[in-house]
């Protein structure tokens, strides 16, 4: 049975010093009867807040809801949605939710910052992410090496898009103090900068690439959608989206863990036999935004990121260390364990 999502208002007002919770799927208003959770009030509850629920690389969490999985599992979850990964952090680590989906890198980020959170599922093993560049910029910027003096769009400050485009600057001989980040969100706040001039170019994933594409408002410069992009990119697998919860919650939550391990590990294996059309169908039909060609088309631009089994995969935690050392000194200069920062114990219990 498809379900829908609530974006609560007393989780927005308890945010506090977080923007207001967006884009938390129009289509809650038009879908099946409900609560706006997984389970109708049934089951345990539990709420994970998502860097954007509408964004392609972070498909698994709506998906397993539509796909009924946390049901299965006696779960109740509540889907929150923040327009960048870094306010699914700050919510996280706040106490606001009990699990975040948003890039592998913030568990690293934040245990330099005293804070022991995991990866628990690992849903991807490239960012996902694309690199444009405006029509008007575009003979300007050919390579990363010519960022300096540009004015580039992220999802938001500290957001991993942010990272990756600082990484990229850094690889290609550009000061991170020489090029200026610009936090303009995703989807239309991203593509309204890059056509009015505000950016020159910026970070993002689909659907927005796609839309970007079609508008002919810009070109792409880096494509990390794929394992083989990544690679090229970043030097390795790049572990980018994942379900990542407080060390501590995790080991005294056992049992709530492993069930939400089964349900999206089972929904990986879903993605992996069904096509990028059958997939879309299942997400709320907001989320093409009027264009289901456009939106399936995306969605088989990205899915050579996702995994197939939750697992980590070998040399990813590594590579996402050397990224952030190149632009980071509280990395570069710490002492990063990379054995806390996620665990397989639930998703190899899933596969088993």
């Amino acid at each position: 049975m498809r379900k829908t999502v609530r974006c609560a208002a007393s989780a927005a007002a308890g945010l506090l010093a977080l923007s207001s919770l967006t884009a938390c799927a129009n289509d809650a208003a038009s879908s099946t009867a409900g609560s706006g959770r997984s389970g109708g009030g049934k089951g345990e509850h539990v709420k994970i807040m998502v860097g954007g629920l509408d964004k392609v690389i972070y498909l698994p969490a709506m998906l397993t809801q539509r796909l009924g999985y946390f049901d299965d599992e006696g779960l109740d979850v509540e889907l929150l949605s923040e327009p960048a990964g870094v306010q699914a952090e700050t919510a996280l680590v706040s106490g606001q939710v009990q699990g975040a989906v948003g890039f592998y890198d913030h568990t690293l980020d934040l245990q330099v910052k005293g804070k022991n959170v995991q990866s628990v599922v690992q849903f991807s093993h490239a960012p996902g992410e694309v690199e444009v560049v405006s029509n008007k910029a575009a003979d300007k910027i050919t390579s990363p090496k010519d960022f300096k003096g540009k004015k580039l769009g992220v999802t938001g400050l500290g957001s991993s898009t942010d990272f990756l485009t600082k990484y990229l600057a850094v690889k290609n001989g550009v000061k991170v103090s020489e090029f200026s980040p610009v936090a303009v969100g995703a989807g239309p706040t991203f593509i309204a900068a890059l056509e009015r001039g505000s950016i020159d170019g910026g970070m993002t994933t689909d659907p927005t690439v796609a839309t970007i594409l079609e508008k002919k408002a810009g070109k792409v410069l880096v494509d990390m959608r794929t394992p083989e992009g990544s690679q090229e990119a970043l030097g390795g697998p790049y572990p980018s989206s994942s379900l990542y919860m407080q060390t501590d919650w995790v080991d005294s939550h056992k049992e709530t863990v492993q069930k939400l391990a089964n349900a999206f590990v089972r929904t990986l294996r879903w993605m992996s036999t069904h096509s990028a059309d059958e997939i879309a169908a299942k997400m709320p039909a907001d989320y093409s935004q009027g264009n289901k060609t456009l939106y399936a088309e995306a969605i088989k631009s990205t899915l050579p990121m996702f995994t197939e089994d939750g697992v980590m995969p070998a040399n990813g935690p590594e590579t996402v260390e050397k990224v952030l050392k190149t632009f980071k000194p509280e990395i570069r200069n710490g002492n990063v364990d990379l054995n806390k920062t996620y665990t397989t114990e639930f998703v190899e219990k899933a596969a088993g």
